[in-house]
């Protein structure tokens, strides 16, 4: 028993080492000073929003659209996919009062889902890059032309991602935690990977990829419910990189109560669990860099649940005096470091931000006990719903997420 817990801690040390490290290398990332890397000619850009129901958030994503400063030729396509509310109506009064907003019908079919729109929407256009922005998105005016550039002055980049931030951030202690989230591991984290190991992640908006490299992948899975993630595999696996590009943010909005919550990360969970199950089919996945995020889905998904649970329960144990076997370093500091590091990050993300204040930082502190430890309750919830559709040999369909009615930026 005790070579086994000495086994654990030594690697659960290393996890918080790793841990450490990419946050540091993340802050200096986000503070480093970049020049700007203004090009002679700029590329051709279709901004692809798969949308199905959106009238509640449709308009201001489209105000935000029609706001983008792009030196380029640029257009901006609706995917409406089997709306039967006023989502056409309201693209359509956009696409009359602006030339580069366009709106499609996406025709019925399956499985269904934002990869099929994607692709379709793809099969319409014929740009030499193409942006994805969910819905409910209001990027920045410069957020195209930062992740052109970034893309273009890159070696062997396949397009670039930027910052997703919180629109509802300040609208209750459950939008808050996710704005936190966001900034220390959709940023913080993703910058730091990118300074060490010149490895970024694309993720399901805010992210530009150059058409012919989708191309030459196939296009996207239609099966995959995280297809950002799935994608950034194969293109990975290919020897391309994806630059991180923080300057770029777009404005999104989060859900509102625990309800919506929980139906959005578990349909996040189970297309990630999908991708893991494909990295243990194929072995291309633990080549070169995709070694790498195929090792993070591990780590994330299997070992990360463990420590968890190992360092909750012997932090419970600790308290209530138990008789536990004894090692070398003390237990109880098994679950202390782990709350000391996840603690760093999330000050470092306030502060990187500038959204530091007294609030944020109860937040913050509440978070680990509260925000963190639903990851096991969705995880566990998304394993069992992946594993009963495998054995019914059931597709599990795109879920998705319910608006609320919001705000500009």
């Amino acid at each position: 028993m005790k070579i086994i817990l000495l086994f654990v801690m030594s690697f659960f040390w290393l996890l918080l080492i790793y841990y450490s490290i990419v946050a540091i290398a993340g802050v200096y990332h986000r503070i480093a000073k970049r020049e700007r890397r203004v090009l002679a000619k700029y590329p051709s850009v279709a901004i692809l929003i798969p949308a199905h129901n959106e009238e509640v958030v449709i308009k201001d994503t489209l105000h935000s659209m029609s706001q983008l400063d792009y030196p380029g030729k640029l257009d901006i396509y609706v995917l409406d996919d089997a709306s039967n509310d006023n989502t056409a109506k309201i693209t359509m009064e956009f696409e009359k009062l602006f030339n580069r907003i366009h709106y499609i019908k996406v025709p019925p079919g399956s499985p269904k889902g934002k990869s099929r729109v994607l692709n379709y929407g793809l099969s319409k256009t014929d740009s030499e890059y193409f942006l994805v922005y969910d819905a409910d998105n209001q990027p920045e005016p410069n957020a195209v032309t930062l992740l052109v550039e970034s893309a273009e002055t890159t070696p062997n980049a396949a397009g670039a991602v930027g910052y997703v931030k919180t629109l509802n951030a300040n609208k209750n202690i459950l939008t808050r935690m996710i704005a936190i989230e966001f900034q220390i591991f959709q940023l913080l984290m993703q910058s730091g990977r990118w300074v060490l190991f010149s490895i970024g992640a694309l993720a399901g908006t805010n992210m530009l990829l150059k058409r012919c490299v989708l191309e030459e992948m196939g296009g996207y899975d239609p099966y995959a419910l995280a297809e950002d993630s799935e994608l950034t595999i194969r293109v990975t696996a290919k020897g391309y990189t994806i630059p991180v590009v923080h300057e770029a943010r777009t404005w999104e909005q989060e859900p509102e109560n625990l309800k919506v919550f929980i139906r959005q990360r578990t349909r996040w969970l189970i297309g990630n669990i999908y991708i893991l199950e494909k990295s243990f089919k194929d072995l291309s996945y633990w080549k070169g860099r995709t070694f790498y995020h195929s090792l993070q889905h591990v780590i994330t998904y299997f070992f990360f649940v463990i420590f968890l649970l190992f360092s909750n329960i012997w932090f419970i144990l600790s308290l209530i005096e138990v008789d536990l076997p004894k090692v070398e370093s003390p237990l109880l500091m098994f679950w202390f470091m782990s709350y000391i590091v996840y603690s760093f990050q999330i000050i470092s993300g306030l502060v990187l931000d500038k959204t530091v204040s007294a609030y944020n930082i109860i937040v913050g502190i509440i978070m680990y006990f509260t925000y963190a430890q639903l990851f096991l309750i969705l995880l566990t919830k998304s394993f069992y719903s992946y594993i009963s559709s495998r054995v019914r040999n059931k597709t599990i369909e795109w879920d998705k997420t319910r608006r609320f009615k919001g705000e500009q930026i």
